[in-house]
């Protein structure tokens, strides 16, 4: 069984116990959090979307917030002198998949 949720404004495809890092998401570590805008459920060979999922949710548990790799920007223009060194590290959420409703 899988389903497509949007999770912070991104399509995910879940299954249960499966982990995934999300944009960070307000809530402390080992808090459970439910999503309800589930756009795709399969289960055993059978698709729901639509109007079918009207009170699916996918559960989940917020593992931990950590931040992703170093982004460097760098910007410069030739013959002119210009350079700008920018960067930034994104922050992410890990949460685990506990259970799929439909």
């Amino acid at each position: 069984m899988y389903a497509i949720v949007n999770i912070a404004g991104q399509q995910f495809k879940v299954a249960k116990d499966q982990q995934i890092f999300v944009h960070r998401l307000q809530g402390d570590e080992g808090a459970s959090i439910e999503f309800d805008k589930v756009l795709l459920a399969e289960n055993e060979g059978n698709f729901k979307l639509g109007a079918d999922l009207s009170g699916a949710k996918v559960s989940a548990k917020i593992l931990s917030h950590v931040k992703g790799d170093k982004v460097i920007i760098f910007k410069k223009k030739r013959r002119k002198g210009y350079k700008k060194k920018n960067g930034h590290r994104q922050q992410f959420t890990k949460i685990e998949i506990t259970g799929i409703t439909l």
